[in-house]
């Protein structure tokens, strides 16, 4: 692969970090020096690409781990809902909830809904927190655990657990995973419509095969089967994540497109936290009256899903 001899500067921001100077190499394509009086210079040697680059179909190799990771997760959400609902009204007996059928339709759609209102989230911590590429791996991260806490029979509170954590991972992993796959050509790269083709195509992969699989294994032997499997599937976009991303994707995607001064910073660990406290004091003062159930849970979700801008 031929590169340039030159640099352009991407951006200088304030920060009072101690001086670092990181030269990751050209195959890498970014060098990061930190200045100690106060700003952080980000430079950017973008290869051209050549006929090398083009290992899977045409496209950056780096287009193939995002290919997999989202062709993963989406198998893994999309076998978790083929059978959620089925998990939810079974009676016990049958190794169900056994709740009714309307409440636990009313579930589904308020995960669903909550699924990608948090997707508001996922943007933000990428922009102004971690940068796409680990908010990517800490939303696969949280997805597999979500799916986890299902595969374990321990009734409705690893339910409440895993649609939590399921909501958080798929917010943060979903919208960013879209700008890393951007991220893998220049401006002006006649290869971009043509790489998002086919990334769309995985996506469509994992959604079409996933209900077969997870939905044969859990309605015909064991719903925690079911879930196991969505966890593998999880699992494994995130091994192939991890290890194809330190090859063939771009550094610069580690880095915020905005971030916070340490005052914001501050800020924003403030608010979090008063809004947990805040859920969870409601949570209990629920649960003293007596009106912490199924039906009133949903509700709140509605609400919190209604009242979030």
């Amino acid at each position: 692969m031929q590169y340039n001899n030159y640099y352009v500067l991407l951006e200088v921001y304030e920060t009072p970090a101690p001086s670092v100077l990181t030269m990751d190499g050209a195959e890498n394509k970014i060098i990061h020096f930190q200045k100690c009086n106060g700003g952080i210079i980000v430079l950017n040697n973008k290869p051209e690409a050549t006929s090398e680059d083009r290992t899977f179909f045409g496209q950056p190799r780096g287009l193939s781990t995002l290919f997999f990771t989202e062709m993963w997760e989406r198998f893994s959400y999309y076998g978790m809902r083929a059978i959620l609902i089925y998990y939810m009204y079974y009676s016990v007996t049958k190794g169900g909830l056994g709740f009714d059928q309307g409440t636990a339709a009313s579930v589904m759609s308020i995960y669903g809904s909550m699924v990608y209102l948090s997707s508001v989230l996922g943007g933000y911590l990428s922009d102004r927190v971690w940068g796409s590429r680990r908010t990517v791996f800490i939303g696969g991260v949280l997805i597999m655990f979500g799916h986890i806490a299902l595969s374990v029979p321990a009734g409705k509170m690893a339910l409440f657990v895993s649609i939590l954590l399921i909501v958080l991972g798929t917010g943060l992993l979903k919208p960013n995973v879209s700008e890393v796959v951007g991220g893998l050509y220049n401006e002006g790269d006649t290869r971009r419509d043509s790489g998002f083709t086919i990334f769309v195509f995985g996506i469509n992969v994992g959604s079409l095969v996933a209900p077969y699989l997870v939905g044969w294994l859990g309605l015909s032997y064991n719903f925690h089967l079911g879930f196991s499997l969505a966890a593998i599937g999880m699992f494994l976009g995130l091994v192939q994540y991890w290890i194809g991303g330190k090859k063939y994707l771009s550094k610069d995607s580690l880095y915020p497109t905005d971030p916070l001064e340490p005052g914001d910073m501050k800020k924003l660990v403030v608010r979090s936290t008063i809004g947990l406290v805040a859920f969870v004091l409601v949570l209990l003062l629920m649960a003293l009256l007596g009106s912490l159930n199924l039906t009133n849970f949903v509700l709140l979700l509605t609400i919190i899903a209604l009242a979030t801008p």
